[in-house]
């Protein structure tokens, strides 16, 4: 029958000179004692030693982690490519415009209009568009994109939302028709959709207390006009 063992044990304090008799025996922290002779005991050294050694190890390769981590963040040799809004003269746009609700589109339009006309853009070189509603806006935009005359294609219209689902369908047609012509046709397509809750929303868009989102969205078109002329064109 095998011979039964019975380990105890307990956590030494580390000291640079241990003096047993310090030990409280109603407290202890770390003994090895067997009754079996074959368990070899392990001193409190090679505890301290085996664990300390461990935690230097993970210090110093969390060290080594941080410096090349660092490393990598201060290269210095990072391209940056951006579009100008200094001018935009010599650039030709095309303005595809909703005539549904027009008393909106209207004043994106003009809004769009105004803001070419401040950055040098002459008026032969920016054709407009009407479509039936933004439903329709995607297609024309990815035909006048294909044609290779214009360098930015500006997508105006108004969505405003009513009773029924019409109006998700509407808005989710406009938006992905919009930026699939773009991605199809290799110019940029620009958004300038208004989608609203109530007409109020939709005029404050318009020239009201919001701004005018036609001539945001024309600045959008200028800075991506400028960014695919001068660093992108190879890759049309």
């Amino acid at each position: 029958m095998a011979t039964a063992a019975f380990v105890e044990f307990s956590l030494l304090p580390r000291q640079s000179n241990f003096n047993p008799s310090q030990l409280q025996p109603h407290r202890p922290l770390l003994s090895l004692s067997s009754h079996n002779t074959s368990i070899p005991k392990l001193t409190a050294a090679a505890l301290s030693f085996s664990q300390s050694q461990g935690f230097g190890c993970a210090i110093e390769k969390r060290q080594c982690k941080e410096q090349e981590r660092g490393v990598l963040v201060q290269t210095s040799a990072v391209r940056e490519l951006t579009g100008s809004l200094t001018s935009a003269q010599g650039h030709r746009f095309a303005i595809v415009v909703a005539r549904f609700n027009d008393l909106i589109t209207k004043k994106l339009l003009e809004g769009a209009l105004n803001t070419f006309k401040s950055y040098s853009v002459r008026e032969e070189d920016i054709d407009v568009v009407w479509v039936p509603g933004s439903f329709e806006i995607g297609v024309v935009a990815q035909q006048l994109g294909k044609s290779r005359k214009y360098q930015s294609i500006l997508c105006i219209g108004a969505v405003i939302k009513g009773d029924t689902s019409h109006y998700d369908a509407v808005v989710n047609a406009a938006t992905s028709g919009v930026l699939s012509a773009g991605l199809n046709s290799g110019t940029p397509c620009i958004f300038g959709v208004l989608t609203c809750d109530t007409l109020e929303q939709a005029f404050n868009r318009a020239g009201g207390k919001a701004g005018n989102k036609g001539a945001e969205a024309a600045l959008t078109a200028i800075e991506m006009a400028s960014l695919f002329e001068h660093h992108l064109k190879p890759l049309q």
